[in-house]
């Protein structure tokens, strides 16, 4: 076994060969919200598409009061009775690395506290799902002590990251921390790696239920070198600006081998407020990535087919639309109730 200090671990992409999707089942309170039906059919739509058009199992993680509904719902997704706190398993689930030298599994176990131990979360279960998943699937666990979610962190495979400084220096995750300390855990963790720091995440996410800046929102590779990114082209919105200097920095950056980045727009839904008048933050940018397909976020705006069009050029691969307007509702989309396995290359 490679020593993780060393290096031994590596994240792979998205695009790379997938074992598995793990799903959590949303619960009682934030998730299901004040239409927990809605809530339901949202994460089952996504479940189903991935099962039917991915190529590939899902897993989803139910309690017990809810797994009626759950094998309603569902058709063909894998239960698994396990306590959680909410369905956003792209944060509290464990994010995969395989081993470079004997490709073994490992499963990063982030510190979880709510995303910034924020006033409405709960997380005495969430805290425990990454280890718990781990143990179902046989992986090694690789502790750490810096405060992260999934959604918070984006990978070429190669060793570039995707990250923003609102999420992994806010004082409420990981106080006092810099970046040179940020990046020497992300050594620790992946072995020889290089981020790119983007400043912040798209405006609603800093708003109640939102995670302050996660880069699942803002910006994604589809292959090393070639990155997605949100453009917000209503320059009444405010994250007009945010786009605009996410793609100035993207396309000034360089990832882990030297690479300039091919740097590709992807147009905000048309739609920019919900109906109390408040700024939405809907991005195309969080779809989910399947052996076979793309599992899209729609939100019956005029953009879906244009934005479903760049990533099916993008990724090569089939787009399967999902209405993702109840998940945003409740702070987040496709991309950030799912977590993928990887495929293990043979040893």
């Amino acid at each position: 076994m490679s020593d993780t200090a060393n290096g031994g671990w590596r994240m792979p992409a998205e695009t790379e060969p997938q074992e598995r999707t793990w799903m959590a089942w949303p619960t009682p309170g934030y998730s299901l919200g004040e239409d927990p039906e809605e809530a339901r059919r949202a994460w089952a739509e996504v479940a189903n598409a991935i099962v039917a058009h991915g190529g590939q199992p899902v897993t989803m993680l139910v309690t017990e009061s809810e797994k009626d509904h759950a094998k309603r719902l569902l058709h063909g997704a894998d239960l698994l009775e396990l306590e959680h706190d909410d369905g956003w398993a792209r944060d509290t689930g464990p994010t995969f690395v395989v081993d470079t030298a004997d490709a073994r599994l490992g499963a990063v176990d982030w510190v979880f506290n709510g995303w910034g131990a924020q006033d409405w979360a709960r997380w005495a279960w969430d805290a425990r799902v990454a280890t718990a998943i781990a143990g179902q699937v046989g992986a090694r666990v690789v502790p750490s002590e810096l405060v992260a979610e999934g959604g918070g962190i984006h990978t070429d495979g190669q060793g570039t990251f995707l990250v923003t400084e609102t999420v992994l220096l806010d004082p409420y995750r990981n106080l006092g921390w810099t970046r040179e300390r940020v990046e020497e855990s992300f050594r620790r963790i992946f072995g020889a790696c290089a981020l790119i720091w983007l400043p912040r995440g798209l405006t609603r996410d800093y708003e109640r239920y939102g995670t302050r800046g996660h880069v699942d929102l803002v910006a994604t590779f589809t292959a090393p070198g070639q990155v997605l990114v949100h453009s917000q082209r209503a320059p009444e919105h405010p994250d007009h600006e945010v786009s605009r200097r996410a793609v100035e920095l993207l396309r000034q950056a360089t990832d882990a081998r030297g690479r300039p980045l091919e740097v590709t727009e992807v147009p905000a839904p048309s739609t920019l407020r919900d109906g109390c008048g408040e700024w939405l933050d809907w991005s195309y940018i969080n779809h989910v990535v399947c052996n076979d397909a793309i599992v899209a976020c729609t939100f019956d705006d005029a953009n879906d087919a244009a934005a479903n069009a760049i990533l099916r050029e993008a990724y090569g691969r089939d787009v399967v639309g999902i209405d993702a307007r109840p998940l945003f509702d409740r702070g987040g989309g496709a991309h950030c109730i799912t977590q993928q396995q990887p495929l293990l290359p043979p040893a």
